[in-house]
């Protein structure tokens, strides 16, 4: 994403909480990020740090007992907050693109998958009927399936795991998006599928100039296929950067502690160093300013004060009152 370009996908200071029986979870708070054109930008934290609440909220999926409380969402200029439930639709799968966590899961499993792909794309377009086989298939084939004509007629429960994840992207990608959000995409998926679930997301994206969001929870991964990484902690954006710095010269504690955490390059396990304690409960109504205070060995007494965000420049910038130094 050049300086000077407005970012395709612009989140500002969103907050997000759910209303429970036993208490109102602070889910998100103070949220912000942007993806240009092109680029990809990797989500990455614990699991429950609320990267695919984030995903949800925009989409304009969340659950019904969630609540924006504040913020701006923008998508190409268009207020997505202020967008109508018809709108959103017309813009969820033409404009914008999903790739779900678990693809067995989202894929309807009594409907062959060339007639979901028919399905997307005659919403969509305006396609004839006759021509909307054809153009499935192109999709199948585009995704690197093998004999695309006969995986057309096949059920969800007939193909593999990493098949139903190429699937899931030629849906996705049916549309020819200029959003691409990948939520755990290589879930469940041995090495070798994962790579090639991966290098297809990023030929897509390069191809077509789509603005990417991978959401992970493995740091090395988003290492080898990310321009950019957004860091996450219970609800909170604690770091940013591009990811040559990020793993270089990480500024937030959480941040090295992900690092130190994620095995990728190590000799051996004995080197991995666990993250202390656990994300904090989100229902309590005593959460510090920042949520990672009480397990980082960096806290200071002015760590109990309201977070500020360090920006480094456009692209890079941190929420830490006492950061690991420079390199």
């Amino acid at each position: 994403m050049s300086d000077t370009a407005p970012p395709l996908l612009a989140i500002d200071d969103m907050s997000l909480e759910f209303r429970t029986r036993s208490g109102t979870v602070r889910a998100l708070e103070h949220v912000s990020l942007s993806i240009g054109r092109g680029e990809i930008v990797g989500l990455v934290g614990e699991s429950g740090s609320g990267k695919s609440v984030l995903c949800h909220a925009l989409l304009g999926l969340s659950d019904r007992a969630a609540r924006i409380t504040s913020g701006r969402i923008r998508f190409d200029g268009i207020d997505l907050r202020a967008a109508t439930e018809r709108e959103l639709q017309d813009l969820r799968g033409r404009e914008i693109g999903m790739v779900f966590q678990n693809p067995r899961a989202a894929l309807n499993p009594i409907r062959k998958i060339g007639e979901q792909l028919e399905d997307v794309l005659g919403r969509h377009h305006a396609i004839r009927s006759v021509d909307l086989r054809a153009r499935a298939i192109a999709c199948l084939r585009e995704v690197a399936i093998a004999d695309p004509e006969r995986r057309f007629h096949a059920y969800p429960f007939e193909l593999s795991g990493g098949m139903c994840q190429r699937v899931m992207i030629a849906l996705a990608m049916s549309s020819r998006p200029r959003l691409l959000i990948a939520d755990e995409p290589t879930t469940g998926l041995d090495v070798t599928t994962q790579a090639a679930v991966l290098e297809l997301i990023r030929e897509r994206a390069r191809a077509d100039r789509v603005a990417t969001l991978l959401i992970t929870h493995d740091l090395a991964l988003a290492a080898d296929f990310c321009d950019r990484i957004v860091v996450m902690h219970a609800g909170h954006v604690v770091e940013a950067g591009t990811t040559a710095r990020l793993f270089s010269a990480p500024r937030h504690p959480y941040t090295r502690a992900l690092i130190g955490s994620t095995p990728a390059g190590r000799a051996s396990l004995d080197e991995l160093q666990p993250i202390a304690g656990g994300l904090p409960d989100l229902r309590r109504t005593d959460l510090p300013p920042c949520r990672y205070i009480e397990r980082c060995p960096q806290a200071i007494e002015a760590c109990g004060a309201p977070i500020r965000h360090v920006r480094v420049d456009a692209t890079e910038d941190f929420a830490c009152a006492n950061p690991l130094p420079p390199s």
